[in-house]
């Protein structure tokens, strides 16, 4: 055979190509790492040598005929069999590159195969039973993807940016606050509200997997989805660079200012002349530290995005100080050792000062005051892998994840808050001079996070098994607090009768007629979730087409407060989670492929939830006579201020407020509380068009039915004490609570008891909380072939329930396990579209490569409008509130009152969820031009793109709060309160070498 017709086998692969790596890939201890497997002639032995390091592994064909490469860094490899010629193999993230060989040591399935660059590269995975998306470096360069794992993690299918005013990542109709994040294997995500995570500048990731179903055993801790990056590393040449990110705030189109149908501006004030421009330079480097052994990549980013924020009468100019350094080490020991260390730090600092502001004559007035906050922390992570045999293979990983939200201003040290009341104006007249310094009178908070992660992962071939089991454990520590500025102290001036009485019992001094009240107000400590699991997974090929995949996961976790004592836990027999898939391999030549695979997700509570319950307050009130005003100096800006002269203190310190964190949960913990889990189903199909085309098909379906949430509780039948608490329960199933009155353990069924209606009396429970989800998915792809690409996906999907999950968008109410879906049982009565309910979601991206200079790239992604749904206030037969007065109080009811409304004889119209219709479609298109220098040995790079070019500014969300009080209409419901983004662009220059 002729050596072109060897070096075109190497070229080609036994399936569809590049094109599928987005349609599906398996997971692999964490999925940091990818394989290489297939078939070759018993006994032969095959030898992958990773390009860049050296690394060579060595194992031998099965007595079955089949062979296994695992735990592969992703990246480029060269596979030979025996002292055949070598082929160039790619390994992508989560994934195994499948290549059957002859007898000679070539590729096998000619026909099955396509040219695809230079390397065999990922087929249609037929060791994968799970939904994902892999974006690499080389994809996201050609396309305008903006700089961040969110906008990597937008081009998989089923995942949109919530419009929640508190924004985040809605995969498969699930809330923002169900997802997990993982870098390097180190889990990053929010341990507080598990919203948001913690990143690394855009050009420090190597590749990027978007997990949005079907994930196995070694995945929990989540029932939406998964984005699972890894970093760069070095190799054995030295290499380095510079990118320059440009976006001038003259590149971006204005907001639009927002009136209300009356004419009146929206609550957010002017946005038009906002700004926000993005400047930052990364210098990176790489190489050998011990040529073939040691290697290093390393980066730091410095970064300017100073802002502006400018409304009618007053606007902020916010500085920041958040530059980014990180570093990856890889010490092969041997070739069947390997040690790696990341570590990274992403803290950020802002201040922002406020000014008075003309907006007539756009000139900035007085400053008034200034703040600052602070995020992020420190990161490292190290992991071990060793490889054992040819068969059996350990990994362990140990790691810390840090983050932080702190605020305060300059004038914390030395000014406390002073205030004065109603009764104070309306004595002795308004202020003739500022009281107090402070210019904000807020508290200071603080919260540090801080997550230890350990795992050990382990992998066993035996014949036609392949074993995997592991365990992990994190430790996620909060400890918060919230303080007042000065000595601690709120001070308020309060009008006073003499004679009269206190809340501390005293008694007013006769001739005083003025009081300072002396608030002392703490609140927030450590609280800590410790969670552990272990899974256990067989893929087994029954037969050569034939994957099954059976695997088991157990998860516990124990949330303790600040006392100490146990507020919450779940042993493993509470949390068992059974995965189970297929892949059939219909052709036997990897190029069609049928798939499944069913399974159970739970997700653990949140620290918040525990701060909440068990952080302890101090709330003391000390009263003294005020005894005048004396005028003192700012200690920053040196004006003037009134301070106020405390006289003599009058009676005890009022310590009624004080709530020392509890030992004690059992009035507010259900006894057996369970926990919430997702059941998913997902069939699927694959198949190769042509060479270069593909396509793929899937349907999925996820179910939630439970909830653990804080639910009004105002009666339980045989325990008179719960006459208006909110313990933590499963609403509409039955729970236990301890019974002061009785000293003993109540039980009851929640979908019929647990609460009592005001006016006519009525006993009734919760309706049991039901999420739902079915899509169907479409794609298409044609891979990238050196000149161009094109991927499209269609995805048809509903979302319905009485409950969104731990978060809710309706009213913007973003603390995770705390939402108002229990407040009252019109709440959750209604089942219907939810807030996450996007029907249609089209997404196009593309690139082109005109010549050698030249290169194009366009991405178009479109979605229907979610659902208008009408709270109101109110319904039958209760006249007690299920919802509040403004935007965010309360949740609401779908009973809207249209006369008799002040009495309990009121008539009220049900509304069903989306009654209201829809907001309309949010679509964007991004287009990018990339030039490169046409000069050999030359790597330098400009790539102009633009974002959302149609600028459009769709509302994303509404008021959705019908009514004040029952019949009062609020004025503004139905009008938009989150809008897209306008159009920006940015110019990212990069030079390698």
């Amino acid at each position: 055979m002729s050596n072109a017709r060897r070096l075109r086998k190497s070229v080609l692969n036994v399936a569809l190509g590049l094109c599928l790596t987005s349609l599906a890939a398996p997971g692999f201890a964490q999925a940091v790492t990818g394989a290489v497997a297939g078939r070759a002639n018993a006994g032969d032995t095959i030898t992958v040598t990773n390009t860049a390091t050296g690394q060579n592994r060595v194992v031998t064909v099965g007595k079955d005929g089949t062979y296994r490469v695992a735990q592969l860094p992703p990246g480029d490899y060269t596979l030979t069999a025996g002292s055949g010629k070598p082929i160039a193999v790619s390994v992508s993230l989560g994934g195994t590159t499948t290549v059957n060989l002859s007898a000679g040591g070539d590729v096998a399935n000619l026909d099955a195969i396509q040219v695809v660059g230079s390397r065999v590269v990922n087929r249609v995975d037929v060791r994968s039973t799970e939904t994902a998306t892999n974006v690499t470096r080389e994809e996201w360069a050609r396309l305008p993807v903006d700089q961040s794992l969110g906008a990597v993690a937008l081009m998989a299918p089923g995942v949109v940016g919530s419009g929640a005013t508190f924004g985040g990542l809605t995969f498969g109709g699930s809330s923002v606050a169900e997802n997990a994040v993982y870098i390097n294997g180190l889990n990053v995500t929010d341990p507080y509200r598990r919203q948001g995570f913690s990143s690394v500048p855009f050009a420090f990731y190597k590749e990027v997997q978007v997990k949005t179903g079907g994930y196995s055993a070694e995945f929990g801790r989540s029932t939406g989805g998964v984005i699972n990056a890894v970093t760069r590393s070095g190799g054995n040449e030295f290499h380095g660079g510079v990118e320059v990110t440009l976006e001038p705030a003259d590149w971006a189109a204005d907001k639009k200012d927002h009136f209300h149908h009356d004419g009146t501006i929206d609550e957010r004030d002017r946005t038009s002349r906002d700004k926000s421009p993005l400047y930052k330079t990364n210098i990176w480097a790489s190489g050998p530290i011990v040529k073939d052994r040691l290697f290093f990549f390393a980066m730091y980013e410095k970064r300017d995005n100073d802002s502006k924020d400018i409304d009618t009468n007053e606007a902020w100019k916010t500085t920041s100080d958040n530059d980014f350094w990180g570093a990856k080490f890889d010490w092969n020991i041997t070739d069947n050792h390997k040690l790696e260390l990341l570590a990274f730090s992403d803290k950020a600092d802002t201040v922002t000062s406020n000014y008075d502001y003309n907006w007539d004559t756009a000139q900035f007035g007085d400053k008034l005051g200034e703040s600052n906050a602070g995020s992020g922390g420190d990161n490292w992570s190290a992991t071990y892998t060793g490889h054992f045999g040819d068969n059996f293979t350990a990994k362990a990983m140990y790691g810390v994840n840090k983050r932080s939200a702190t605020s305060g201003s300059p004038w914390d040290a030395d000014c406390s808050i002073v205030t004065r009341s109603g009764s104070y104006t309306a004595a002795f007249g308004p202020a003739t001079m500022q009281e107090g310094c402070h210019p904000t009178n807020s508290s200071i908070s603080s919260r540090y996070d801080k997550r230890e992660a350990a795992r050990l992962d382990f992998e066993w071939a035996l014949g036609d098994h392949l074993l995997r089991f592991g365990l992990d454990q994190e430790v996620m520590d909060s400890n918060s607090s919230v303080v007042y500025p000065g000595d601690g102290m709120s001070y308020q001036a309060q009008a006073a009768t003499p004679g009269g009485s206190l809340p501390n019992g005293a008694v007013v001094p006769a001739g005083v007629t003025a009081i300072v009240d002396a608030r002392h107000y703490v609140t927030g400590a450590p609280v800590s979730t410790k969670a552990q699991a272990f899974y256990v997974e067989d893929n087994w090929n029954v037969t050569p087409n034939l994957l099954l995949s059976l695997g088991v996961r157990a998860d516990k976790f124990e949330n303790t407060l600040a006392s100490g004592a146990t507020f919450a836990k779940a042993d493993f027999s509470d949390m068992i989670s059974p995965r189970v898939g297929f892949s059939w391999d219909m052709k036997g030549d990897g190029t069609t492929k049928l798939f499944g695979n069913a399974g159970r997700y739970y997700i653990p509570l949140t620290n918040k939830l525990t701060d909440y319950f068990g952080g302890g307050t101090t709330d003391e009130h000390t009263y003294y006579v005020l005894n005048g005003w004396t005028q003192q100096t700012d200690p920053v800006t040196g004006a003037p201020y009134l301070a106020p002269n405390l006289g003599a203190q009058i009676g005890p310190v009022n310590t009624e407020g004080n709530a020392p964190a509890p030992d004690d949960v059992r009035t507010a913990v259900s006894r057996d509380l369970k926990q919430v889990f997702q059941d998913e189903y997902i069939l699927g199909f694959q198949q190769a068009i042509s060479q270069a085309w593909s396509y793929g098909i899937n349907a999925t379906y996820r179910k939630v039915t439970r909830a653990v949430e804080d639910v009004r509780t105002n009666h339980v039948e045989g325990c008179d004490w719960y006459s208006g608490d909110w313990p933590i329960l499963n609403p509409g199933e039955t729970n236990t609570l301890w019974c002061p009155d009785t000293n003993s353990w109540v039980t009851f069924d929640n979908s019929k008891d647990g609460y009592i209606a005001s006016g006519s009396g009525a006993i009734m429970g919760y309706k049991k909380p039901r999420r739902t989800y079915k899509a169907v998915e479409f794609q298409i792809d044609r891979a990238w072939d050196d000149k161009w690409a094109f991927n499209a996906s269609y995805l048809w999907s509903k979302s319905e329930g009485n409950i969104e999950g731990p978060v809710n968008s309706d009213t913007g109410y973003a603390d995770t396990n705390l939402v108002q879906y229990y407040d009252h049982p019109a709440v959750n009565e209604r089942y219907g579209v939810l807030f996450n309910d996007f029907r249609h979601q089209i997404k196009l991206r593309g690139s082109y490569k005109l010549n050698e200079m030249w290169s194009f790239g366009a991405t178009l992604s479109a979605r229907s409008g979610g659902p208008i749904t009408a709270f109101g206030v109110r319904w039958p037969n209760d006249n007690r509130s299920a919802g509040g007065p403004g935007e965010f109080s309360g949740g609401g009811s779908g009973w809207l009152c249209v006369a008799n409304c002040s009495s309990l004889n009121r008539e009220l119209v049900y509304t069903p969820r989306g009654a209201f219709g829809r907001m309309p479609w949010v679509t964007s298109l991004g287009l990018s031009a990339t030039w490169t220098l046409p000069v050999e040995g030359v790597d330098l790079k400009a790539r102009f793109a633009v974002y959302n070019l149609l600028n459009r500014q769709v509302k994303v969300n509404v008021h959705s709060r019908y009514e004040s009080t029952p019949g009062n209409q609020m004025p503004y419901f139905g009008e938009g309160t989150v809008w897209q983004s306008p159009r920006y662009m940015n110019l990212v220059v990069s030079w390698n070498f």
